[in-house]
């Protein structure tokens, strides 16, 4: 009888193991080892750059459940050459451009991105009006 007893603690202690690390990895977008990239800027400041990555990080917890975020930086030569397209597409005076790599876990995030794959230069907009104001994350992707 007790060893019974001892089996379904034991069984019963592992399935809930099993159910907390399945929520664990597949409820947020894991940001928690990020490497992150700075280069000098002729255009924004390290801080603005950070506040800019703040938002994407926020964006890539919050959606791309399953997903692993390995890196995220700034990109000068990309943001300088559509950063004005895209600011104009927005209503903007600003754009950076951010760009980011990171693993899709078995899920596949929602189904849209391809499961067990790694996104290369995944392109994160976010816009503002002056150098007061927040930045916005518009859209991303290739």
């Amino acid at each position: 009888m007790k060893k019974n007893k001892f089996i379904m603690l034991t069984l019963s202690a592992c399935l809930i193991g099993i159910i907390i690390y399945y929520l664990n990895t597949y409820k947020v977008g894991n940001i928690d080892n990020v490497s992150e990239g700075f280069v000098k800027s002729e255009i924004y400041s390290e801080e603005e750059i950070k506040d800019a990555m703040n938002i994407v990080k926020k964006k890539f917890e919050k959606d791309f459940k399953g997903c692993i975020l390995t890196d995220l930086w700034y990109g000068e030569n990309i943001s300088r050459r559509s950063e004005s397209e895209w600011a104009k597409q927005y209503n903007a005076d600003e754009a950076i451009i951010l760009l980011s790599n990171f693993n899709v876990g078995s899920s596949g995030m929602d189904g849209s991105l391809n499961p067990n794959t790694t996104y290369s230069e995944w392109q994160w907009i976010l816009v503002r009006n002056n150098s007061n104001d927040k930045w916005s994350l518009k859209t991303w992707g290739y």
